[in-house]
């Protein structure tokens, strides 16, 4: 049986691979997990909802962006040399393969499958009458009341169609002048998508139920046809900070424009008659290429209703994660800030418990009655955050809280606005972050008074404070009272809050200032060795620059592995440039999105260096956000991190591996290692050992 493959459509004689196509690879390597025999069928299930999900952010972002710069007029090439219009060109060919392999996985694949194990997912053309009369039981009591019908005729204007709602178009005959009419009739987000009938696991699609009705919301009328359809909008967030007096009134109007962002995709069922798409690609200032057809249900993310079900025979085990030995005491949780005196702690989500470890962090500090500050970065968070909790908890215990928050990360925009007032009516002292810039960093600072000194408590991680998605996104982070982290993470919040000079940090690298130009001189270090090697791990490689720079320690004789989980627009294996460059990427259960950085002679010939932090080797990371990079220095730290690069490596279950044409293959062996399951084992056996 050969390897399964995705990519290989970057078929130009550029020496890097473009950024977008690259983008829809990885989505491709998601949509593949649907078939891996090996995953449990509600796991399954659940890779279509997220390869439809990211597809849909895709567009709101990038393609979005790309349609922006057609409409004015640039001709820029990209690294690759294609203009915008060929980039959007290139897309839809691909999206449209990509669609069309989503759809027939469902319908071939995952129905029969949900079916054999007890699971239908229905039309309403195919309910038993017992069941119509349930669905118009519960159309009659719990629908029609919330349905709006919006006519359009000379008197009523083609309605707004809101971003990723999911509506029907309706033809209407009126029966006493044969004249035909449109309407549109938009399914409420606020009802389950998927109907359960019964006391079984029928589900029949709202949208169906609500067609099938459709008489009862025009009375009189001829129902001819309807169909479904969604409009995608453009969604990025387009401020221009640099003018902006008031940083949060501007991303509040930001958000009001992004309701009303120009249409750049319509889906469309594939029985819609040539008429009605007509009339919508006219009313939605759309053309042809704009309009993706399905047999399937459209927003396939609502499919994630179904992976909910507690169904655990068809799920992964649910894990929990271990508490780290050095955290706790006899069951309990220790007392952290004597833990850490006696050494760093790291640990390795979701395989560590965040909330034992990160939240613990920051609960104990706010009511410990030595703390006398906390000051904490926030890019995202969870909607019931512990973090926020113990922040203001700490306020009102009189300790001073500074918390930055970024209100510019993308689509969390209004969930931050909210939370920085609540901050603030607290009396925790909010910055909003930097003119041009978004903080990405991930970094904590606890500022406790002892016998004898001020000490400072850090956490520098890989990952948001967000307890959620903690569960699912592989992250590192550690916990450290060193005191050169503490003094790095003083100047840096300084300089965030306040008005400073970047300092010459002792052991961060720091965006924007110096981590380009720190990176370039660590891969300098390792070409003059003369026996160079880097690991390093991320989650996107997009920068022409250090692409480039890559390829120049390749030809200098430099071993070099990449793990990128997403975008990766370097072209490993070409002939006398990037000979000794291999990359392959890891996707599996959990979201790949720690950054390692690995330099075999960063502190000289044979003194490897090893950083951890929120950089990616993309332009945006390096350029345009604040990112900390940490040197680890403890022993035990630093033997855990190679190790798990070295689980990445060795994988032969999760692994996907990239060549030059641009195609990625999964790497199935012989040696059976997944890195999810490998970690999970690490990290019990670490628990265990301490008893």
């Amino acid at each position: 049986m050969s390897e399964p493959t995705v990519g290989g459509w970057d078929d130009t004689d550029a020496d890097v691979l473009n950024r977008e196509l690259s983008w829809l690879a990885f989505n491709a390597r998601v949509l593949a997990l649907s078939l891996d025999a090996d995953f449990p069928l509600l796991e399954r299930l659940g890779f279509l909802a997220i390869f439809a999900g990211n597809l849909d952010e895709f567009f709101q972002v990038r393609v979005s962006g790309l349609h922006d710069q057609i409409a004015a007029g640039v001709h820029t090439l990209s690294p690759d040399g294609r203009t915008p219009r060929q980039q959007v060109d290139e897309i839809r060919r691909v999206v449209t393969e990509l669609c069309a392999r989503h759809e027939q996985i469902l319908a071939k694949e995952m129905v029969p499958a949900l079916r054999d194990a007890g699971i239908d997912l229905l039309d309403h053309d195919d309910l038993t009458d017992a069941e119509r009369e349930e669905a118009k039981a519960r159309f009659d009591s719990r629908i029609f009341p919330v349905l709006t019908p919006l006519a359009v005729d000379p008197g009523h204007p083609f309605p707004y169609i809101s971003d990723l709602s999911l509506n029907l178009a309706v033809l209407v005959r009126d029966r006493t002048d044969g004249r035909e009419r449109f309407a549109r009739v938009k399914v409420p987000n606020t009802l389950d998508r998927w109907m359960k009938l019964g006391t079984g696991a029928r589900f029949v699609s709202l949208e169906s139920v609500i067609a099938a009705h459709l008489e009862q919301l025009f009375p009189g009328m001829e129902i001819v046809e309807s169909h479904a359809f969604r409009v995608t909008r453009n969604a990025d967030l387009t401020l221009e900070d640099e003018d902006a007096e008031d940083l949060l009134a501007a991303v509040e109007l930001e958000l009001r424009r992004r309701r009303f962002g120009r249409a750049i995709r319509l889906e469309v069922s594939a029985t819609m008659s040539a008429a009605v798409l007509d009339l919508l690609i006219r009313e939605l200032d759309l053309d042809a290429n704009d309009v993706y057809a399905t047999a399937a249900p459209l927003d396939a993310r609502a499919l994630s209703e179904i992976v909910g079900l507690d169904r655990p025979e068809l799920k992964w085990p649910a894990g929990r994660g271990v508490v780290e030995p050095e955290l706790q005491s006899d069951g309990e949780p220790a007392e952290f800030f004597a833990a850490l005196r006696r050494g760093d702690v790291l640990m390795h989500h979701p395989y560590s418990s965040f909330s034992a470890s990160v939240v613990e962090f920051i609960r104990q500090a706010a009511v410990d009655p030595d703390v006398l500050a906390i000051k904490l970065s926030l890019y995202r968070t969870s909607g019931d955050s512990p973090i926020i909790d113990a922040l203001i908890r700490a306020s009102e215990r009189g300790k001073q809280v500074a918390v930055l928050v970024e209100l510019k990360a993308r689509f969390d925009e209004e969930a931050n606005i909210g939370w920085a007032r609540r901050l603030e009516q607290a009396g925790v002292h909010v910055a909003y972050g930097l003119v041009g810039l978004k903080i990405h960093a991930k970094i904590c600072m606890v500022v406790r008074e002892e016998r004898t000194q001020i000490r400072r408590y850090c956490h520098v991680g890989t990952g948001n404070y967000n307890h959620r998605t903690a569960r699912t996104y592989e992250d590192f982070g550690i916990l450290t009272a060193d005191p050169e982290v503490g003094e790095d993470l003083a100047d840096l919040f300084n300089g965030l809050t306040g008005y400073s000079h970047a300092p010459r940090y002792k052991r961060l690298l720091v965006a924007p200032e110096r981590l380009r130009a720190d990176l370039r001189d660590l891969i300098d270090r390792e070409i003059a060795s003369g026996r160079g090697r880097m690991i390093l791990k991320m989650n996107s490689l997009a920068d022409a620059e250090m692409i480039e720079k890559l390829y120049e320690a390749s030809s200098g004789g430099v071993e070099i592995d990449l793990i990128v989980r997403g975008i990766c627009c370097l072209r490993p294996g070409l002939p006398g440039k990037s000979e000794r460059i291999r990359v392959r990427s890891i996707v599996g259960r959990y979201l790949e999105h720690s950054r390692i950085f690995h330099f075999a002679n960063g502190a000289g010939p044979g003194e490897p260096l090893t950083y951890i932090g929120s950089a990616d080797l993309m332009g945006r990371n390096l350029d345009r956000r604040v990112e900390a990079m940490l040197e680890v220095r403890d022993p035990v730290a630093l033997g855990r991190l190679r190790e798990a690069l070295e689980v990445n490596l060795t994988d032969d279950r999760l692994a996907w591996t990239l060549d030059a044409s641009g195609v990625w293959r999964r790497r199935k062996g012989t040696v059976g290692i997944d890195a999810h399951e490998r970690f999970r084992q690490l990290a019990r056996a670490r628990s265990a050992a301490h008893g």
